[in-house]
């Protein structure tokens, strides 16, 4: 019966979940936000991702800070970035954010790694009505 082996598998999911959660918070605490951004690319917490860039913009310097950060991302993580950005786009509350994040993004990739990024199509479409 495999069944045991299956919950305490997903139970150490869990727990590690946990632990990242409690991790992320504490980055956040401790404004280490490269590794906020990172960790919460990670997780796939598009809203996390939001709060961090909030949270960075409202520091002293927060532009520059921001692109700091962003420009220190892998290209997975910026592209994940670059998804997220799409639906931050849509709702008025968050486009300040996204334009600021997809500012970065244009002013320091080139167009040729830019149209590397896996999804840029479908993101551009998506942010052209918006932007």
């Amino acid at each position: 019966d495999v069944t045991e082996i299956e919950e305490k598998e997903a139970q150490a999911k869990q727990e590690e979940q946990i632990v990242k959660e409690q991790e992320l918070s504490n980055l956040l605490h401790e404004k280490r936000y490269l590794r906020a951004l990172g960790l919460a690319i990670s997780l796939d917490r598009p809203h996390t991702v939001l709060m961090v860039v909030k949270a960075i913009l409202k520091e002293p310097e927060g532009r520059k800070h921001l692109e700091e950060n962003i420009v220190r991302l892998r290209k997975d993580q910026k592209e994940a970035v670059l998804a997220f950005l799409v639906t931050w786009n849509t709702n008025s509350r968050n486009c300040h954010e996204a334009q600021a994040v997809m500012e970065i993004l244009l002013k320091h990739e080139a167009p040729d790694r830019l149209l590397q990024f896996s999804g840029i199509k479908p993101a551009v479409e998506s942010l052209l009505p918006y932007t």
